[in-house]
């Protein structure tokens, strides 16, 4: 079985285990997507999942806020814990969950709506109403991820007429007005230009350590420049695995196994 150790951050001070994924399989109908995954997302820290496509990477992710309940035919098994929170529990209740674990998607999907309306609807269904906590949350986030200077005097316009990188931040800004505990990001930056992928990854950065973040991407510089920790996602016998779990810095000068090896070394993949 893969074994991991607590992180230890260069002060030597141990980072708590925010989320604890035990033993986790996902089945499409009679399909294995991936078994048997076994890892920790450390508290405050951005977390890398990487390998080639197919492996299972953005259905792991939609594991950890049950995005995945949404899918036909889609089974989990296994563990996850939040805190004393068991996620994958009947009992669970996925607006809560989805409070707490926000996600970001590959291509920036803003509501139809007012750049305002973006924040402010996710903020009214969970029972957010006085119009000046509405105002203060949605100029707190705004400033957040950059974008108050940019839209503040554009409030009320489309949020699609935004630029394909401001979109992407607004999403992200619209995950931070419910103040999550961890951040889902499968591939936020693979639809968008290198400027606006650039601000995107630096906005990452800035927003470490106050939400724990985990991040799916295919590009190995980009993980090797913001990523604490990294899982190695393979597909062997047709079904997902998680090969290897370690500090970045240690997967990328001394991976433990062949395939992480070559992988990084642009040798597969």
């Amino acid at each position: 079985m893969l074994s991991y150790h607590p992180y230890t951050d260069s002060n030597s001070v141990e980072t708590s285990c925010l989320l604890d994924v035990q033993q986790l399989t996902l089945r499409y109908g009679r399909h294995i997507a991936f078994e048997d995954i076994s890892l920790p997302i450390y508290s405050g820290q951005i977390t890398a999942i990487v390998g080639p496509s197919g492996c299972g990477k953005s259905s792991f992710l939609s594991c950890l806020n049950r995005m995945s309940d949404l899918v036909p035919d889609c089974y989990v098994e296994g563990q996850i814990l939040l805190g004393d929170m068991d996620i994958l529990h009947l009992a669970t209740d996925t607006l809560s969950l989805r409070r707490r674990v926000g996600m970001i998607f590959q291509r920036p999907n803003p509501f139809p709506l007012s750049i305002w309306e973006n924040l402010a609807l996710p903020l009214r269904e969970h029972g957010i109403t006085p119009r000046h906590q509405l105002a203060e949350t949605i100029e707190t986030v705004l400033r957040d991820v950059g974008l108050w200077s940019e839209v503040k005097d554009r409030l009320r316009q489309s949020a699609l007429a935004l630029s394909g990188g401001q979109q992407q931040r607004l999403c992200i800004a619209r995950a931070l007005v419910l103040q999550p505990e961890v951040l889902l990001l499968d591939e936020p930056c693979s639809a968008l230009d290198p400027i606006a992928s650039g601000i995107v990854e630096d906005l990452i950065v800035r927003l470490r350590p106050r939400y724990t973040q985990v991040v799916i991407t295919h590009n190995l510089a980009q993980a090797s420049r913001i990523a604490d920790q990294m899982g190695m996602f393979w597909v062997q016998n047709g079904v997902g695995q998680l090969i290897e779990f370690g500090s970045t810095q240690q997967m990328f000068a001394a991976p433990t196994h062949e395939l992480t090896a070559a992988y990084v070394s642009g040798g597969k993949g």
